[in-house]
This record gives C-alpha cells, sequence and structure tokens, in this order.
C-alpha cells in the first residue's frame, strides 16, 4: 500500500473532491483527517471512510480561514496520530458574478477561503513536516490556475495564486524533503459545479443544458466530466511521490479541455 500509515490531512473533506480523496487514501493505508468546517458532516465521513478500510479516519472541525482553527485542528492531528505527511488544502466555494457587479465581500471571502485556507494550513503543518524530514503538500487548483472564464473572477485569481504559493513551498521546503504541488481538475460534477449551472443560464442567457453541453464541456475531448476518481488518483500520485523529481509542478486532469 503506498500510503500505509501516513498521516494525510484532507480539508473539506466531508464531501466532493475532498471525500474522493480521503477515500483513495484510507483505501491505500492511509490515516486520514477530515477536516471541515461542517464537523458532524466530517464525523460521519470519517465513520463511513473507516468501516473495513486498511487505514484509519478521525474528523477535526476547521475553518481553513481561521488561524486558531488551522493551528487547533493540525495540533489535534499531531497529539492522536504523532505526524502530518500529506496536506490537500481542498475547502472551496464558488460564486460567480460579471466583475462589475462583485461584491467585495464576496471577492474577499473567496480569497479567504482558497488562498488564505492554503497559506494557513501549509504554515501549521510545514514545522511539523520539516521536524520529521518529509511531507507532501498537494493543493486542488483548478483549469482555472491556467485559463479565465467569465463571471470567475475571484476564483480565476485564487486558482492562479495557489501555483505560486505551492511554487515557493517547492523550493523553501525542498532541503526538508517536502514537496508541492497542484492539481488542476475540469469540471467535475459535484454540488459546487451542480449550483453554477442554473447561475451562468442566468447570467449568460443561454438553457441549463448549453450550459453543461458548450461551456463546461464544449472543449473536452469527449464531452466528458472529469470524475472525482480521476482527481483522487492525481492525488495519490502527487502523495506518494517521495522525490523532488516532480515538485513544483501541476497536472491538469480536465479531458483535454486545457492541455500544456
Amino acid at each position: 500500500m503506498k500510503l500505509k500509515d501516513k498521516v494525510c490531512i484532507v480539508t473539506g473533506a466531508a464531501s466532493g473532491i475532498g471525500y474522493g480523496i480521503a477515500k483513495r487514501y484510507i483505501s491505500e493505508g492511509a490515516k486520514v483527517v477530515i477536516a471541515d468546517l461542517a464537523v458532524d458532516k466530517a464525523q460521519q465521513a470519517a465513520d463511513e471512510l473507516a468501516k473495513g478500510a486498511p487505514g484509519a479516519a478521525m474528523a477535526v472541525a476547521m475553518d481553513v480561514t481561521s488561524e486558531d482553527q488551522v493551528n487547533a485542528g493540525v495540533a489535534e492531528v499531531v497529539k492522536a496520530w504523532g505526524r502530518v505527511d500529506v496536506l490537500v488544502s481542498n475547502a472551496g466555494i464558488q460564486i460567480v458574478n460579471p466583475l462589475e457587479e462583485y461584491a467585495f465581500s464576496d471577492w474577499k471571502k473567496m480569497l479567504a477561503i482558497h488562498l488564505d485556507g492554503a497559506f494557513l494550513t501549509s504554515k501549521a503543518c510545514l514545522p511539523h513536516m520539516y521536524a520529521q524530514g518529509g511531507g507532501a503538500i498537494i493543493f486542488t487548483g483548478s483549469v482555472h490556475s491556467k485559463e479565465a472564464s467569465p463571471l470567475k473572477s475571484a476564483y480565476v485569481t485564487a486558482k492562479h495564486g495557489l501555483l505560486g504559493l505551492a511554487r515557493v513551498i517547492a523550493k523553501e521546503g525542498a532541503a526538508h524533503g517536502v514537496r508541492a504541488n497542484v492539481i488542476c481538475p475540469g469540471f467535475v460534477r459535484t454540488p459546487l459545479v451542480d449550483k453554477q449551472i442554473p447561475e451562468q443560464a442566468k447570467e449568460l442567457g443561454i438553457s441549463e443544458q448549453e450550459v453543461v453541453k458548450k461551456v463546461m464541456l464544449g472543449q473536452t475531448v469527449d464531452g466528458e466530466f472529469t470524475t472525482i476518481e480521476d482527481v483522487a488518483e492525481v492525488a495519490l500520485l502527487f502523495a506518494g511521490f517521495e522525490t523532488n523529481a516532480l515538485t513544483g509542478q501541476s497536472l491538469v486532469v480536465s479531458h483535454g479541455w486545457y492541455m500544456e
């Protein structure tokens, strides 16, 4: 098993992509921390994942925009399991609006969850990784880390920012055996994406079917959504790749929507 006894913190893991990554990790023998704002749902997810799995799971309450909560959550993990081997900064939301109508409060909220969350969780985990001589930090970016779309100014800005932060961590962490990478999924059919379909249909003046077929999947090679399992496999690759050969890199998982 690739992650046997590795302690892996996954934020926003009570559902969606985070849950899928946690499920994949625990199947490879990891001790997975479900860190989520909704602690009841996090505990439910941890209970579900631990049943019959070769790894283990625990739930931790974590608002990734709160330095106190992030620090307390990481400390709880270290107290329980003694170390942190992998951090997956995955928590995120989406708010769509034209730039001229984008509320400053929404802009700040988006950047706080995506960028501040990645910074704060990394800052809390790095001292433990440095002390133990290694670790992996993985950010859930997006094709929007590479590309722009209308109505998503804050999201695109935040996802671009994750690339820069990961590259800095890769350079600072190399001497301590710490790698940093970014996964860049295309559209994954999660509640976050389902919420966008009627919102974009309204803003763009087209049908929901056209949003899916033309806006979301129109540039893929096969008209297919990226799956949670696709993303989880890449998260496993980065977590288990224990040399600096891939550090500082991003990998697009998008059915060919964006190629580089």
